[in-house]
């Protein structure tokens, strides 16, 4: 028996058969020809139209039966592409249960030949409930995780490398593999799409840094002046404060929006009071509508910091504050020598969190303004747009999944470097003990 031991090398399940672990083996040998039989039916053509994204194209041809023109089924090549995908993530999975396959034929290899007696099938599933119980409750969620995160991922990600526009909508129409294309048109070829794409770049990270830090120094201010001493009704004042999270943040800037329109309850107050001569262009001048949708993020934005700060402030030990008011530190010194470094080394993650999802901020621009005002100069975009929602006109409005696809890629990258880079460079990340 120990000659043929590595069978299993070649034919799944096949040691652990002689091993007399029959259960095990004959669960192995069936994932082997299940995939066998899935590859020669379906994988193997899938790979092939995963390559060519599809060779024939929809049309029609004279039925005389019918009396006119009936549709020809073609390829479709959104569908190549994913199922293409899947054959990958199933050739892979089947990789893992090959590799899951030698380590346990090893195993009953050294317990047939040490021990001469095999672990039961019975007794390797009840480990699933004891010290293989963790196994058991990730199965499901990486399951989910492949199904509904990674796989529409993967797909993504290949769209940009595609020329899935307007103009090659399945299954009409078959799209085609481009390579590097989309990238060189965003980022120079095109005039037009470089020209879009560089200043909404700019535009995205100028809101991103103002907003953060603009949000980041007002909250704490918030905090401080609330936190004084002799401020009275503090937890009236931090649950007005609170009420902008409470409430729906949509429901907010929608409301926002209704009341900084051209006709809206701002303009005409202004108006009745003679303080202007005609209505301020809110959201339909480009300086205007930029400083708009910055003064009205601090209003959802400060709340978070100024929650954080205030948790930061009550755990500060007040020793520090005596010793230094003894040394003849004034109040100014306290703060800049003290309280700001606790409050930066505790909520540096927490900014740069903040400064990423400002990159992503879709529900502050869209809902405002729309990413308007529009014009002529960008394709498909306006003077406030950001990336993301740039990324969102070009799926839903004009359906060229490349270039949105290519957009999503570009801004991921950025985000990654920016994060990585700044968080390494922080006080929580180089001098994590400093304050504990």
């Amino acid at each position: 028996m120990v000659k043929n031991i590595k069978l299993s090398h070649f034919i799944m399940g096949g040691t652990q058969i002689l091993c007399r672990q029959y259960i095990k083996g004959l669960l192995f040998l069936f994932a082997q020809i299940a995939f066998v039989i899935f590859m020669l039916f379906f994988g193997i053509n899938s790979l092939m139209n995963f390559v060519t994204l599809g060779t024939k194209t929809q049309s029609y041809e004279y039925d005389e039966t019918l009396g006119f023109d009936r549709i020809v089924e073609g390829d479709n090549s959104m569908l190549c592409l994913i199922f293409g995908v899947m054959t990958l993530m199933i050739i892979v999975l089947f990789l893992v249960v090959y590799r899951a396959n030698i380590k346990s034929a090893a195993l009953a290899e050294y317990e047939y030949k040490v021990n001469r007696k095999i672990v039961p099938f019975r007794a390797e599933l009840q480990s699933l409930l004891d010290r293989n119980f963790h196994k058991t409750m990730l199965f499901i969620p990486v399951v989910g995780i492949l199904l509904f995160t990674v796989l529409p991922l993967i797909f993504m990600i290949l769209v940009a490398f595609t020329n899935y526009d307007k103009a090659h909508q399945p299954p009409g129409n078959l799209f085609d593999w481009v390579g590097l294309q989309n990238f060189k048109n965003m980022l120079g070829e095109n005039e037009l799409l470089s020209g879009t794409f560089f200043p909404v770049l700019i535009w995205t990270l100028t809101w991103a840094i103002i907003s953060t830090i603009s949000c980041y120094i007002f909250g704490i201010l918030t905090a401080l002046l609330i936190n004084q001493k002799g401020v009275r009704l503090k937890k009236m004042w931090r649950t007005i404060l609170i009420l902008t999270i409470a409430i729906p943040q949509f429901i907010s800037l929608l409301i926002m929006r209704n009341m900084l329109n051209r006709f809206g309850p701002i303009n005409e107050a202004l108006l009745s009071l003679n303080l202007i001569n005609e209505p301020l262009p809110f959201l339909t001048d480009p300086i205007f509508a930029k400083i708009t949708v910055l003064v009205v993020n601090l209003w959802v934005g400060i709340p978070y910091t100024m929650l954080l700060t205030t948790g930061i402030l009550m755990n500060i030990p007040k020793d520090l504050f005596e010793a230094a008011s003894l040394d003849g530190a004034n109040a100014i010194q306290r703060f800049f020598k003290i309280t700001l470094p606790h409050i930066w080394h505790v909520t540096a993650p927490f900014v740069i969190t903040q400064f990423i999802g400002n990159i992503n901020n879709f529900n502050v621009i869209y809902l405002l303004s729309e990413g308007g005002p529009m014009t002529t100069d960008y394709y498909v975009a306006g003077k406030t747009d950001l990336l993301v929602t740039w990324l969102y006109k070009l799926t839903a409005d004009e359906k060229d999944y490349n270039l949105a696809s290519t957009i999503g890629i570009l801004v991921f990258i950025i985000s990654i470097i920016i994060s990585l880079v700044t968080y390494r460079n922080t006080s929580s990340y180089k001098d994590e003990e400093q304050f504990g």
